[in-house]
């Protein structure tokens, strides 16, 4: 088991603190290049997509956290409003919406559904944005953590991001696979930078810089199955930043809710590797992505590298963003 120490130097070796200028707040997605788009491109032969994105519904994997919920879907206006409001809507005058709607209704042919949606940013597939977690009073690049308010983040907020896309070359890193488990990788076992490694190499890829890093853990397989979204499940062990960091990759996701390894490395330290990628690197990380389908490609026709395009929204002073990333091939 590590300590603060070892912490703080690792911390002290990947910051990237000013070093695409003092008021930088994209971080590693300073990596993708147009060059690296352009590379991207190239990589579409057969016109294959595979959407990386889950169900944003009742159904989700969250839950565990009392603090997070599945998303409620709420229909504003549907068939039933249709027919009730078109028949009585006149005597409903104090009503200024079922007014409005009778008005559309009796005068023509023309019906229409709508709906809400209210859940976490972060309920399923979702980038976390660079001011989700800090320490020491510090956000990435050195930005002070009290300009996160009740309004949103000020500084490094997920709408700062919207320049870059975010599209690049992805690589996917099939730990499943590598270590032949039938479902997916327990808790207990932590995958290594050595792992990394030697998943490319079996794959015959290399992680290049601006690459965004795809790695299947099989938990959301297993999720499938049992429904538990409370059930941990192995993830990249903390001094995985540093690997992410030599690598110079732009982004890395995973099919598992936090990326990394949820039993931390770090003698007193909760999620480690967040507060090193996000805060000390400005590297985002991707949680619940569905990358079953993309597996079984890769290993059918044993090309791991493809088009990736995953934007999230662009929520003014949010610290995460659900998205519905692609990966085409």
């Amino acid at each position: 088991m590590a300590d603060m120490t070892d912490f703080r130097r690792v911390s002290d070796d990947v910051r990237n603190w000013g070093r695409w200028g003092e008021g930088d707040e994209l971080g590693t997605l300073n990596f993708i290049t147009t060059e690296k788009v352009q590379q991207a491109a190239g990589l579409v032969k057969h016109g294959k997509v595979f959407p990386l994105g889950v169900d944003f519904g009742s159904s989700g994997p969250q839950g565990a956290f009392h603090f997070r919920q599945n998303p409620l879907h709420v229909m504003t206006i549907d068939g039933g409003d249709a027919s009730t409001l078109a028949e009585y809507g006149p005597s409903w005058l104090k009503n200024p919406a079922a007014t409005q709607l009778s008005e559309y209704w009796t005068s023509g042919p023309m019906r229409f559904n709508d709906d809400v949606i209210i859940m976490p940013l972060q309920a399923a597939t979702q980038w976390d944005a660079l001011s989700h977690v800090y320490y020491e009073d510090k956000l990435y690049n050195g930005f002070p953590a009290d300009s996160v308010t009740s309004l949103g983040a000020y500084h490094c907020g997920i709408d700062k991001v919207d320049v870059k896309g975010i599209t690049s070359r992805g690589v996917l890193l099939d730990i499943v696979r590598l270590r032949g488990v039938q479902t997916f990788c327990e808790l207990g076992d932590p995958i290594t930078p050595a792992e990394l490694d030697e998943a490319a190499r079996r794959q015959g890829v290399a992680v290049e810089r601006g690459d965004i890093v795809l790695v299947r853990t099989g938990w959301w397989a297993r999720f499938l199955e049992t429904g538990n979204g409370a059930e941990p499940g192995a993830g990249l062990d903390w001094t995985c930043a540093s690997w992410l960091h030599d690598h110079e990759v732009a982004a890395v996701a995973a099919d598992n809710l936090m990326v990394e390894n949820p039993m931390p490395g770090v003698d007193g330290v909760f999620l480690p590797m967040h507060m090193l990628c996000l805060r000390d690197m400005g590297l985002m990380l991707g949680e619940y992505w569905d990358l079953n389908a993309l597996a079984t490609d890769c290993a059918a026709d044993g090309v791991y590298e493809f088009q990736l395009i995953a934007p999230p929204l662009r929520v003014t002073g949010g610290v995460g963003s659900p998205v519905n990333p692609i990966a085409i091939k």
